[in-house]
């Protein structure tokens, strides 16, 4: 009897634990909000910035557990246990438009901003700092930007369950996928975007956005079988057979007059003043640059 007791309060504190977990709030994790970069048209102090650390005569990078030296001490304000982002501002090291007028969109986006770490004070000079590397988002380099640390909101996410792939438009702000983190071509969930609406638009952390593309558009900048989604008539090549297209309607018909392709959305984690900062948080394939955003 006593053992069928056991069992029985075993099954309810697992159920309890099973329900206690559905009801708790699903969250981006720290990674995602530390280490998600901002494009912005804002002006970010340089006067504070890591100088170097401890081994520099053989390391030239810094991660998690090493020592960087900061630029300021106790003169300027800093004290032990004060804690600071490492940034830098990054550009694509290829500068390939992957969809008509990327480039252009970015530069009035702003400056793309990545966080590198999180520091910690351990000691505090008159005019020097020393600091270790925590919360490590890339490899923290010598002209780092340092800034002092701040909260970021952490919004909740919502279930995947209703998503309609083929939603019609719901008339609120337009926009499209420009860059992403890392300047990657493709992404996907879990990965990071930027986006050319941000609070000078109305968008605010923990706004959902959906990502969308029409058939048939030509924006991309790789090669395209003009009609190729509608009514394209081609040669196959096969020498001396007779093989052509794989039909046609008889009335014309484009990318605004068909159903769009809903593939995915997105939680706002930053805003700047024209750009957004959006976690993938469900995909159905693969978003490219050029891929169009409405704010849901």
């Amino acid at each position: 009897m006593r053992g069928k007791i056991v069992i029985a309060s075993l099954i309810l504190s697992l159920s309890g634990a099973v329900a206690s977990a559905q009801s708790k709030p699903v969250v981006p994790t720290p990674g995602d909000i530390y280490c998600s970069g901002v494009v912005t048209t804002q002006a970010v102090p340089r006067d504070t910035y890591i100088i170097t650390g401890e081994e520099s005569n053989s390391k030239i990078t810094f991660d998690n557990g090493d020592t960087v030296f900061i630029n300021k001490g106790t003169d300027q304000g800093v004290k032990a246990g004060d804690e600071f982002f490492a940034v830098r501002e990054v550009a694509d090291p290829y500068v390939i438009d992957w969809t008509k007028w990327q480039s252009a969109i970015l530069k009035k986006m702003g400056k793309v901003w990545a966080d590198e770490a999180r520091l910690k004070v351990t000691v505090a000079r008159k005019d020097v700092s020393i600091a270790q590397v925590e919360h490590e988002c890339d490899l923290v380099q010598r002209g780092d930007i340092v800034l002092p640390f701040e909260p970021r909101a952490v919004p909740t996410l919502k279930p995947e369950s209703n998503f309609d792939r083929f939603a019609p438009a719901d008339g609120k702000p337009l926009a499209m996928l420009i860059a992403t983190k890392n300047f990657q071509s493709v992404i996907g969930r879990e990965d990071i975007a930027y986006v050319n609406l941000g609070s000078g638009q109305g968008v605010k952390v923990g706004d959902y956005f959906r990502f969308f593309r029409y058939q048939g558009t030509q924006h991309e900048t790789v090669y395209q079988e003009p009609r190729f989604a509608f009514d394209q008539e081609f040669d196959m090549g096969v020498k001396d057979v007779n093989i052509v297209g794989f039909g046609s309607v008889p009335k014309k018909w484009n990318w605004a007059n068909v159903p769009r392709e809903d593939i995915g959305e997105g939680v706002v984690l930053r805003v700047g003043p024209n750009a957004s900062t959006v976690l993938i948080t469900f995909s159905l394939r693969e978003l490219y640059a050029g891929d169009y955003v409405e704010l849901e």
